[in-house]
């Protein structure tokens, strides 16, 4: 697969364990991480994330073929689907910046599109309160440490607030 059949979105809603598990199985979507982004520490670690120490949120890496999904569809039939983008600093029992839903956009031509799909997504009326994601550019990735990767694979009944909303 040549460079140009790959893109990458850095996408925060919450707990990066039940994102990464949902991403995962998107048609198209090549290959995931979970870690850090969107804050001012350097090499941070998950005690780090905690209290906004660092600034960063728990985020995920999608690496997709934009030729089988677009970043828009990544947003729009996934990304505000899976988590609740309403609520400010949270996801289910998870409080606090680290959990701020988020995109980190790497292009112009991503934050224009990340923007079209949030009004789209407000305009809606598909949530009763509107939408609170951020719009971040993308600075720097931190990979979270190897027990965070694929955790809900190793642990398959492990704690997630992430499911598919209609």
């Amino acid at each position: 697969m040549t460079p140009q059949n790959r893109e990458t979105a850095y996408l925060a809603g919450g707990c990066f364990w039940g994102m990464q598990d949902l991403l995962r199985g998107i048609p198209g979507v090549l290959e995931t991480d979970v870690g850090y982004t969107g804050g001012w520490l350097e090499n941070p670690r998950y005690d780090d994330t905690h209290d906004s120490k660092s600034g960063h949120a728990e985020a995920v890496r999608v690496v997709f073929d934009p030729e089988r999904i677009s970043f828009a569809q990544l947003l729009t039939d996934w990304f505000f689907k899976m988590h609740d983008p309403t609520t400010l600093n949270r996801q289910g029992n998870d409080m606090g910046t680290q959990y701020r839903s988020a995109i980190f956009y790497t292009s112009e031509a991503q934050k224009q599109v990340a923007e079209q799909v949030k009004q789209q997504v407000n305009l809606s009326g598909k949530w009763r309160r509107p939408v609170v994601t951020t719009l971040e550019p993308f600075k720097t990735w931190w990979v979270a440490e190897d027990y965070h990767q694929d955790y809900l694979v190793k642990h398959p009944n492990g704690y997630t607030c992430h499911y598919m909303r209609d």
